[in-house]
């Protein structure tokens, strides 16, 4: 992004109401957050970002591997089909705080069934089972974000 853009927001930003400020582009990301009157500015490369996280967890499997009691436990969790996030959110497990979760372990879901939420922009999306089968195990935390890819729920 050039710096005659990143001026541009960093003005409208400062002249209006608006509190925060993000956008993504294909060249990076930047983040504008007004504190105290003035703005302060992030700026991401959008491949630097994405680059680093692929690698940390294609070598986090490999000193697992090399600690036996390490990679026992992670074994029993990829058992199963593994239903992964298709965006970056928040999870939810019930449509809201009071009402009971989409899915419990040990509950039949078929293919099509809610069995979660995923929040991304003040949008509720719905997630639903891929396949049929029993819930074994709710691997993100109700509230939590959650990032494009992750496991989120196991279905055998």
């Amino acid at each position: 992004m050039d710096l005659r853009k990143l001026k541009t927001l960093i003005d409208l930003v400062s002249e209006s109401n608006i509190s925060e400020l993000e956008i993504t582009e294909a060249d990076g990301k930047v983040r504008i957050v007004k504190s105290d009157g003035t703005p302060l500015v992030a700026a991401m490369p959008v491949m630097q970002a994405a680059q680093p996280m692929v690698p940390a967890q294609a070598a986090a499997p490999a000193p697992a591997a090399g600690a036996a009691p390490a990679a026992a436990p992670a074994a029993p969790v990829e058992t199963g089909h593994v239903v992964k996030s298709p965006m970056v959110g928040t999870f939810y497990r019930a449509s809201s705080p009071n009402a009971k979760p989409f899915v419990e372990v040990g509950q039949q879901v078929k293919e099509g069934d809610a069995i979660c939420i995923i929040e991304a922009m003040k949008i509720m999306n719905e997630i639903e089972a891929d396949k049929s089968g029993t819930i074994v195990k709710v691997l993100a935390e109700n509230g939590q974000p959650v990032e494009y890819g992750q496991p989120l729920i196991v279905i055998e």
